[in-house]
């Protein structure tokens, strides 16, 4: 598989999100076939892997996904690149709190629980608004010193919010929400990052499934711990508004003997060249399937007319990239 670079960092064009066995969408599998789904997906060719702390707590305890990770590829760590992510608990933003001694004291933890020396890329998961970013990236810098991380990231910021962490330690990537229906980081996270030789991860790149057009208004999350539940796109109602897109994917799947997903993919690996997305699922043959989306090529003149056809479509529900610790957001009707 190419490669592509998050600051420094080389990766696999396309990365995977492993948080689907631990957490998001019900039930999960058993740990055996989640460890051979993530090594199939190295054996692929992804050398790209997104983790973090809190994946497996709703319903497990913190950690249980990292340990999986972990395990998964202990055999073949010097051939992956590991991220995996921290958020600060409430007792650790009062004031006078040592941010380097917090964040290390997680980042031990998941060194532990992923069988491994070192953590590629290290990202605060949320910015807290008690603790200043700029003493984030300080105490990141400090970690990459001692050599237990490679470079470290922000996940769902602003660009005024990166550029003050960036100042001050560089940033290797900004995991941020993003895929054709939900696009606020073309106006200001991708010009700054694209400046700044900084890769953007986009998570959830095809909304929670939406964009495969194998949800309609007639699926039926699962009751418990699957995140679709509250993705404001996957209500009935933004469900049905947002079908004019889902037919224009579809149009285009069939031109190029593609999936649906894997037009979504292919749609922002053409429009980027420092976009790595890490599409996440519990079913080894869709990630595969995801992972065979670079694969897809356009030519200019099919990447432009689908890009007119698609702006000329309303986007029903918008979640936006910006969230803050603690701070959650409600579902919200039709606003572009």
């Amino acid at each position: 598989m190419e490669k592509r670079k998050l600051g420094t960092i080389e990766v696999s064009k396309i990365g995977m999100g492993t948080m689907a066995f631990s957490h998001g969408y019900g039930k999960i599998p058993e740990r055996q076939y989640s460890m051979e789904a993530i090594r199939a997906a190295f054996d692929y060719g992804c050398t790209f892997f997104d983790t973090a702390e809190a994946y497996g707590a709703q319903l497990y305890y913190e950690g249980h996904n990292e340990e999986i990770l972990g395990e998964a590829l202990k055999d073949v760590r010097s051939g992956a690149v590991f991220a995996t992510k921290f958020h600060f608990k409430p007792e650790e933003t009062e004031e006078g709190q040592d941010i380097y001694g917090v964040a290390k004291s997680h980042l031990i933890k998941s060194l532990k629980r992923l069988q491994t020396d070192y953590v590629d890329l290290y990202y605060l998961h949320r910015v807290s608004d008690r603790v200043p970013v700029e003493e984030v990236a300080e105490a990141m810098g400090r970690l990459m010193e001692e050599g237990l991380i490679r470079g470290w990231g922000l996940s769902q910021v602003s660009a005024d919010t990166l550029k003050r962490a960036d100042q001050v330690t560089p940033v290797s990537a900004v995991q941020n929400l993003y895929n054709i229906l939900e696009r606020d980081c073309e106006d200001d996270i991708f010009p700054y990052c694209l400046e700044r030789g900084i890769g953007v991860v986009p998570f959830s790149p095809i909304a929670s499934g939406l964009l495969s057009g194998k949800i309609t208004v007639h699926t039926e999350f699962e009751k418990v711990d699957d995140v679709r539940n509250w993705v404001p796109q996957l209500t009935k109602e933004n469900i049905a508004g947002n079908q004019p897109i889902l037919n224009i994917i579809q149009e285009y799947a069939g031109k190029k003997d593609a999936t649906n997903a894997q037009i979504s993919l292919a749609w922002m690996l053409h429009k980027y060249p420092n976009v790595v997305p890490i599409p996440g699922s519990k079913n080894k043959p869709r990630i595969l399937e995801n992972l065979s989306a670079v694969q897809v090529m356009f030519t200019e003149e099919e990447f432009n007319a689908l890009e007119t056809a698609l702006a000329g479509c309303t986007i029903y529900g918008h979640r936006g990239h910006v969230e803050m610790e603690g701070k959650s957001f409600l579902k919200k009707k039709p606003l572009r």
